[in-house]
């Protein structure tokens, strides 16, 4: 009798738990091999399952009745960041294909057959409001007729989508819509004023989306003066930050996010205004040490500042030893701060190019001092002795070394240019760049004795 029950047991939840299912077709089939389902969070991608997809491109998921309501995802190949699409789950049946060059469509979901449909009406209306401004129209009728769509469309989706996931999305895109007939500059600058009206940051089915990640890049990068580009980013940054409000953990997330986009497009003076105005202080509250310590290093490394100091031994040339420091070298107009390694076949390429390039000019122009990440010293010391024109620093532990950190080193080779008094002022991007740099400089030796 135990053992029955013991079945019984078992074989429930299969039937109790397999409330809905996601199933979908990708086309071309043979481009796919597996999906991973993901339910989407405000800070994190939770794994839910997988499934393989077979040689008719068709793959199934089985919802358990216990998994929520909300934003999922499904990767279907590597990296996962950028071969991924979301959608709406919320209890019921989802179809949907995919297709590599048409895109997610949905044959079965009320909730995501809505979402797709608001948009491209929205995007619709948005087009013939840009095509009445472009024909430098001023026939009020023809754009009332415009926005009466525009008021329309946007009250039937929303009643339409009363008591649907959904419906948190329609109302927080609601666009702006004017009184009456305005001007295009008008209109532009009231959309702007408006674009966070509908938006409540506090919501957690948003927050649990990439609706409000989406809604904030969309406001930073697409209202912008071309004119002072990095004055409209700042002061769309601080507009959205004011807009998010009382929400520190979604602040935190979307002043990241923002913060590693103009970082990686090395984008300074806006990556930094975020630093210093809003996010270091969040990651010091939130005791974030490893986002302290980025913000910080790519601070420190910003053209503009004093480069970080650290130990240089100087050999005379009687072969004595002398330790000092960077911001005690006195011997150069322009000092070369360059990161390589040993083991990195692009160094090994660019140093010795570089020692030729500096032994051509005169005595006190620039002056190297390169900094080996790395972890064989004897290597290192052996390579030093092609270089006498530079200044050898040995940066032990690799990547994991507190002058290379200080410098915000992520490859090697890195070059970075310091004026007299050790302020950045250029960092190349790789050795073609520095090579424009250098043409900069002062006459060669064998150009002076041309001359």
């Amino acid at each position: 009798m135990i053992k029955k029950l013991l079945f019984i047991l078992a074989i429930l939840p299969s039937f109790t738990l397999a409330q809905h299912t996601i199933k979908g077709t990708f086309t071309p089939a043979d481009q796919f091999k597996f999906a991973f389902l993901y339910h989407v969070t405000a800070d994190t991608s939770i794994f839910v399952d997988n499934a393989d997809i077979t040689e008719e491109g068709t793959f199934t998921f089985d919802v358990k009745a216990t998994q929520t309501p909300g934003t999922y995802r499904i990767v279907y190949a590597q990296p996962q960041e950028e071969y991924n699409f979301d959608f709406i789950y919320n209890n019921e049946d989802i179809e949907l294909t995919f297709d590599l060059e048409k895109g997610l469509e949905f044959t079965t979901s009320e909730e995501n057959k809505l979402w797709t449909s608001y948009n491209k009406s929205m995007a619709l209306i948005g087009n013939s409001i840009n095509m009445f401004y472009n024909k430098d129209s001023k026939k009020e009728k023809d754009f009332n007729k415009i926005l009466e769509i525009l008021k329309n469309s946007q009250s039937e989706f929303e009643k339409a989508a009363e008591g649907k996931l959904v419906l948190n999305f329609i109302t927080a895109s609601q666009p702006f819509i004017p009184e009456s007939l305005i001007d295009a500059k008008t209109f532009t600058q009231n959309a702007k004023q408006a674009y966070f009206k509908h938006i409540n940051f506090g919501n957690p089915v948003l927050q649990n989306s990439n609706f409000l990640i989406e809604a904030t890049l969309n406001y930073v990068f697409n209202f912008v003066d071309e004119k002072d580009v990095n004055v409209s980013y700042i002061n769309n940054i601080n507009a959205a930050v004011k807009a998010i409000g009382n929400n520190p953990k979604v602040k935190k997330i979307l002043l990241e996010i923002l913060w590693n986009q103009f970082a990686g497009e090395e984008n300074e003076p806006v990556a930094n205004h975020i630093t210093s105005s809003h996010l270091l202080q969040i990651a010091k509250d939130t005791n974030d040490l490893e986002l302290t310590k980025n913000l910080i290093y790519f601070k420190n490394a910003s053209i503009g500042n004093i480069g970080s100091d650290f130990e240089i031994v100087v050999f005379d040339n009687a072969g004595q030893a002398t330790v000092t420091n960077l911001h005690k070298l006195k011997d150069a107009n322009n000092y070369v701060v360059v990161f390589w390694s040993t083991t990195c076949s692009h160094c090994l390429e660019e140093i010795p190019e570089l020692h030729k390039m500096v032994k051509t000019l005169e005595q006190g122009h620039l002056k190297v001092i390169a900094v080996a990440l790395d972890e064989n010293r004897y290597r290192w010391k052996d390579l030093t002795y092609d270089y006498p024109e530079f200044y050898h620093v040995f940066g032990e532990g690799k990547w994991d070394n507190p002058i290379g950190d200080n410098y915000n080193v992520k490859a090697t080779p890195s070059y970075f240019v310091l004026d007299k008094d050790k302020k950045i002022i250029k960092k190349p991007y790789d050795f073609v760049a520095f090579k424009s740099y250098f043409k900069t400089l002062p006459a060669t030796k064998k150009e002076v004795e041309k001359n």
